[in-house]
């Protein structure tokens, strides 16, 4: 779920770079010491899970974590993701470096946003609600994502309507597994180390 360079304008990369500064800063100043390991290994997760593709009519898919990420890191996930997306345009230009502030919210909002949805489980004790909120966590990220790049997109002209419905439409099956991930990774985690959470 990456954009490519040469897609956007200069204004809209301008305002993606400003925006993951501002964002990366208020993230980076809540992050302590102590997150640091957590931290790297969900940044490990992120990128790996998003160098496997998986061809799905014309597109590819593949999984984006940034749910489960947001769950488990709250502020800390932005940090991650675009540490992620910054190695895999480097790597394996993924995307492009002059995409990455766009990339970075693309999958780093949803992800604080997954992670706010999974805090309102402590305020609601539901039965089953570990569960329950990180499947809908690690959706709503990809929904979510997949919105903010068909936006992107729209933004390019009508020329990229047509690839921002695709790209959105062949994320909705990403969504439901996604969910059933992060539903599965926080269900085991909140039996074995529930302070993870």
């Amino acid at each position: 779920m990456h954009i490519s360079e040469g897609v956007l304008s200069p204004p809209v990369l301008i305002g993606g770079w400003a925006a993951t500064g501002l964002v990366g800063w208020a993230a980076l100043r809540t992050i302590e010491g102590a997150d640091l390991p957590k931290i790297a290994v969900m940044t490990s997760a992120f990128f790996v899970a998003s160098l496997i593709h998986i061809p799905l009519g014309p597109a590819s898919v593949h999984l984006v974590l940034n749910g489960l990420v947001g769950v488990l890191l709250a502020a800390g996930a932005f940090p991650a993701i675009l540490l992620g997306v910054t190695l895999q345009a480097i790597l394996f230009q993924h995307g492009g470096v002059t995409v990455i502030g766009v990339n970075a919210l693309l999958m780093g909002l949803p992800a604080l946003a997954a992670s706010a949805m999974f805090r309102l489980y402590k305020r609601m004790p539901v039965r089953g609600g570990t569960t329950l909120f990180g499947f809908l966590a690690g959706a709503a990220a990809t929904l979510l994502s997949g919105l903010l790049l068909a936006i992107l997109l729209a933004t390019a002209g009508e020329a990229f309507w047509v690839v921002a419905k695709l790209g959105l439409a062949a994320h909705l099956p990403v969504m439901v597994i996604e969910g059933a991930v992060t539903a599965a990774a926080v269900s085991f985690l909140g039996r074995v180390k529930p302070e993870l959470l």
